[in-house]
């Protein structure tokens, strides 16, 4: 555990959001959350665009591929194509439940399988030398919790896996849908931590449900890890304190003026190759959520960003809108 157990908050991977536009504005605000890619497909991987599927910019370290398959021999060969690439770690995900992974029998389906994950895991581990994770579920459907994720645990840890993240909400593969499922049903902290007790020598990390940096060092109280996915993005701000409150770094906290000097900049350069502004601007919009402005702020980030010509000083504007409504919010 020691190789990865500096890994103490992570932003968790999330379909159509954590893009390399929005981990580069996540690396901005937070050098030491390590950041998780969307989930890619294994096939996709093999077959596709790797660069499309995989590029990431040099700053975003630590970052982690998140790859779907239940098949070991496809899954050793994308973790090769993975390290090659230059990432951290790549984990394998046995927690999603839309239908698409439903229909090619992974994600949280494989909750149902401990002994094919494992298989995974250890084709994995023979083919890299970087971290190889898993993110699961505390079960599905009719599934007893403690039992699936316990022998999840189990299966995974005999098969060398470095960490194992936690989503502490039961996966329903029927009945309700992806967006549903998360709220429903409740969350189960108190397994989690059981399941940490129980296998002390594997990283353990807690997902699902948390909202702010105080319930993440409450949770890290039990737990080697966390991991916070929706709050992360839609109160991004909240990441600027990830260094001096979880990682104790004695740095001087993040100003905003660097993080918009930066992403303008950034958004300069996807403009000029051929990108557009709204495609970096759509996942800054919470940034100033609650405080005086903050509306004019949303509203350039996405109908402004999307006229031709658009770029990092639209962002700029935007910024100095907010100043503007609100004097004291860089030192807020």
């Amino acid at each position: 555990m020691a190789k990865y157990a500096s890994h103490k908050f992570a932003v968790a991977p999330m379909m159509d959001w954590t893009d390399r536009h929005c981990r580069f504005f996540h690396r901005q605000m937070t050098e030491n959350a390590l950041l998780y890619t969307e989930m890619v497909v294994a096939d996709a991987v093999i077959h596709g665009n790797r660069e499309r599927l995989l590029g990431y910019g040099a700053c975003e370290h630590p970052v982690a591929l998140q790859v779907g398959g239940s098949e070991p021999s496809k899954l050793a060969e994308v973790a090769k194509i993975a390290q090659d690439y230059g990432y951290d770690e790549i984990n394998l995900n046995c927690g999603c439940p839309s239908d698409r992974v439903q229909s090619g029998a992974f994600g949280a389906c494989l909750m149902q399988e401990p002994g094919r994950v494992a298989d995974c895991i250890a084709a994995m581990k023979r083919s890299v030398e970087m971290a190889v994770t898993v993110k699961c579920r505390i079960g599905v459907d009719a599934q007893e919790p403690q039992q699936a994720l316990f022998a999840m645990a189990q299966s995974v840890a005999d098969a060398g896996a470095d960490a194992v993240w936690v989503h502490a909400r039961k996966a329903w593969l029927q009945g309700l849908s992806p967006k549903e499922n998360r709220d429903v049903p409740p969350l189960d902290y108190q397994l989690v931590y059981a399941l940490k007790r129980q296998f002390p020598n594997l990283f353990i990390g807690i997902n699902g449900g948390v909202t702010d940096l105080i319930q993440g060092a409450q949770h890290l109280e039990q737990v080697d890890g966390v991991m916070l996915g929706r709050a992360a993005y839609h109160e991004p701000a909240l990441l600027m304190d990830v260094d001096q409150q979880i990682y104790r770094s004695t740095k001087a906290r993040v100003l905003l003026d660097d993080v918009m000097a930066a992403m303008a900049d950034y958004i300069d350069v996807h403009v000029a190759n051929d990108g557009r502004a709204s495609q970096v601007t759509r996942h800054m919009l919470g940034l100033f959520n609650g405080r005086p402005g903050a509306r004019r702020w949303r509203q350039m980030l996405t109908v402004d960003a999307l006229n031709a010509g658009a770029n990092g000083a639209l962002l700029l504007d935007a910024y100095r809108t907010v100043l503007n409504a609100a004097p004291s919010v860089e030192a807020a």
